[in-house]
């Protein structure tokens, strides 16, 4: 395991696949922009460089975890990003959470230079990318996912959707599922106060029945401790819904539940929410008063 994994993007989700790759003794070769970021992660045991460019000089595996798709444009073809110093033959995984037509237009130009491009896009947060429990949706040719399986298996379950922007389409369907639920579950969480119920018996009692989730066995609990500690960011979730409704309107599809959704994290972000965790939407919704005894 002597040859380094490259990984730009060590924030919340970035750290999670590192303290991963450190722990099963890989050597990590990373770069984040914020220098708070890249500080943690050196305390982690990743060696910091300083550039993107740099990380591909120094890894044919170049796993990629930013927030947003002008990030991902940046680094990859970018001044002193990837497609500039990559070596042919390596191979570019973008967990990010990137426009489908942004993610076909860079796999074409890293391909032009006989790079390799996987979309993988992942779902469970910081936690299961240190764990070893993600999903994660690949795109890219089957010959390429199979032969970056030993790696990318590290972080959890990897499956291959398709071609370059399928593993990106399929993260759209998680996030119409996932985002929409956080709204429902602090709907019901607000519907249990009003009843007198013990919102924090809910999860065990729903638990057999169909109404049960992986988003209210978590998400609950930390909606009735208040507990809005950033383990994904609001403007995040706001920004993956845009895509979202974008993605949507290409197709003329009408996702009423997204635009629900959409309309809910606005109003969370504009009343300066933003860096607090997706789960913090229940605030958008009133408390109200439990009915008397």
């Amino acid at each position: 395991m002597s040859e380094a994994v490259g990984f730009i993007g060590l924030g919340l989700m970035g750290a999670g696949f590192c303290k991963r790759l450190v722990a099963s003794g890989r050597k990590v070769v990373g770069y984040d922009l914020d220098p708070n970021r890249r500080s943690e992660a050196q305390a982690l045991g990743v060696e910091v460089v300083g550039s993107p460019a740099e990380v591909a000089r120094r890894a044919r595996q170049i796993c990629i975890a930013v927030t947003t798709t002008k990030a991902v444009d940046a680094v990859i073809a970018g001044n002193d990003g990837v497609l500039g110093a990559a070596p042919a033959g390596a191979v570019v995984i973008d967990f990010s959470t990137t426009e489908i037509a942004v993610t076909k237009k860079l796999a074409a130009a890293l391909a032009a230079k006989d790079i390799a491009f996987i979309d993988a896009p992942v779902s469970g947060g910081p936690p299961a990318a240190e764990a070893g429990t993600l999903a994660i949706m690949a795109g890219g040719t089957r010959d390429v996912v199979e032969a970056a399986r030993p790696l990318v298996e590290l972080f959890g379950l990897f499956t291959h959707m398709g071609d370059v922007g399928a593993g990106q389409a399929t993260k759209l369907v998680n996030q119409a599922l996932c985002l929409t639920n956080y709204c429902i579950v602090a709907e019901g969480l607000r519907l249990a106060e009003a009843y007198g119920v013990d919102a924090s018996r809910i999860p065990a009692a729903l638990a057999p029945g169909l109404g049960n989730s992986a988003v209210l066995q978590v998400m609950l609990p930390r909606m009735i401790a208040q507990d809005f500690a950033p383990r994904g960011y609001a403007r995040q979730v706001l920004k993956d819904l845009e895509m979202l409704t974008e993605a949507g309107r290409e197709h003329h599809l009408a996702m009423p539940m997204v635009a629900q959704a959409t309309t809910l994290y606005r109003m969370l972000v504009g009343q300066g929410h933003s860096e607090l965790d997706a789960i913090a939407v229940v605030k958008v919704l009133p408390e109200v008063a439990p009915p008397a005894a």
